[in-house]
């Protein structure tokens, strides 16, 4: 059996999102990405169960939203917090697991107003599917002592290859996830700047006026005194 992909249950809508069993999760894979919006005041938690003797990293970033901060928990199936990140707008944590869900949550309750975009990657390593394709490969190929490399070495060349694209596709993963980032501090910055642009060229206005209306009313002045 391959490795059971990720059920996402967040508990701030769970009514909202009690779909017909599996279609709440992710295709199956070792690696799986997922970005939402966090509303402000609210907390919301995933479950990704594991096997025993595996490896799970998770890896997040808050995208957008005032401070680019959240407080992140990882708790283990018996619920001891592993752990806790309180106002951080990153984090890369990887744990070694044993049979069980494990609950990771993002919290935004601290923040009344800013909702955050937040993007986290799940990474499986162990999590028994190697094993299976070494032996998916063994029913097809007879002979292996005719063969100069020996099997052992072309499996061994294959997971090298494969754990290489697997890397390269989440440094990829990331670098879009902080290019969103900064394009959204770079459009927050642009508005603010348009925005105190405006009030000045405003308050230049209503002061030329103002200068204007006392200047025409001291000549004025002038004038009534000397009649």
């Amino acid at each position: 059996m391959g490795p059971r992909p990720l059920l996402l249950l967040p508990l701030g809508c769970l009514a909202l999102l009690l779909p017909p069993p599996r279609s709440a999760e992710f295709s199956p894979s070792l690696d799986s990405d997922f970005t939402f919006t966090l509303p402000a005041g609210r907390k919301e938690c995933f479950y990704q169960p594991m096997r025993r003797e595996a490896s799970l990293e998770l890896e997040y970033q808050v995208l957008d939203g005032a401070g680019l901060d959240v407080d992140f928990h990882l708790l283990s199936p018996k619920g001891e917090t592993l752990v806790f990140d309180e106002r951080k707008s990153d984090g890369v944590h990887t744990v070694e697991t044993e049979d069980g869900d494990y609950m990771f949550c993002f919290d935004n309750t601290f923040s009344t107003i800013s909702e955050k975009v937040i993007f986290f990657e799940l990474i499986l390593d162990n999590m028994g599917e190697d094993g299976q394709d070494q032996e998916d490969w063994k029913k097809y190929v007879t002979g292996t002592d005719l063969l100069d490399m020996k099997l052992e070495d072309i499996l061994e060349s294959i997971n090298s290859v494969k754990a290489r694209l697997s890397k390269s596709v989440q440094i990829q993963t990331l670098l879009r996830a902080f290019e969103a980032r900064d394009r959204n501090i770079q459009e927050s910055n642009f508005d603010r700047v348009n925005f105190w642009s405006m009030v000045n060229l405003a308050v230049m206005v209503v002061v030329s006026a103002v200068q204007v209306y006392m200047l025409k009313s001291l000549f004025e002045d002038k004038r009534k005194s000397r009649t």
